[in-house]
């Protein structure tokens, strides 16, 4: 049985920062059904919709914003972009992050809805891609808060 720590040690914050923090490495927006990502180097996120310019910026969804971990893309051997994640990011370990996790990039407040389940679209990039991304293929998330968001912003999880 694993005893809730009441007082944060030493120890204890180096485990809860340990891959709670990244950077943002890439960012795409998907601005046609099924044509290629457009990539950015800065993008304005706004409350409650989604990234400006994006066909997925729609009020109230579970799905306005996908982030993928650049280590997946790595570890799956696939071009940034080419999975339709609108921020790859860097250091921060996503698909371990609950629910309802808020994450503040750049001027933006992200909280996490629901991991992203590959969709056929995926086995387009290489055969066999989908099956391999199960549980992996990143996390959606929608915006709590608006703002500017830049290659090279920091990622931290926030409590608000």
């Amino acid at each position: 049985m694993v005893e809730l720590v009441r007082e944060h040690t030493e120890t204890s914050r180096k485990i809860l920062n340990q891959h709670t923090r990244g950077t943002v490495v890439s960012l795409q927006l998907c601005v046609k059904h099924k044509q290629p990502m457009k990539q950015v180097t800065s993008v304005r996120a706004i409350a409650n919709r989604g990234l400006e310019g994006d066909r997925h910026a729609m009020p109230d969804s579970s799905r306005q914003v996908l982030l993928l971990e650049q280590e997946t893309c790595v570890e799956y051997d696939f071009p940034i972009g080419a999975i339709r994640e609108n921020i790859t990011t860097r250091g921060i370990d996503l698909m371990a992050l609950p629910k309802k996790t808020r994450l503040q990039i750049g001027g933006a407040i992200l909280e996490t809805t629901k991991e992203c389940e590959p969709c056929s679209m995926v086995d387009d990039v290489r055969r066999g891609l989908r099956a391999e991304l199960q549980h992996q293929r990143g996390m959606l998330a929608r915006v709590v808060r608006g703002g500017e968001i830049k290659i090279g912003d920091a990622i931290r999880i926030v409590q608000e």
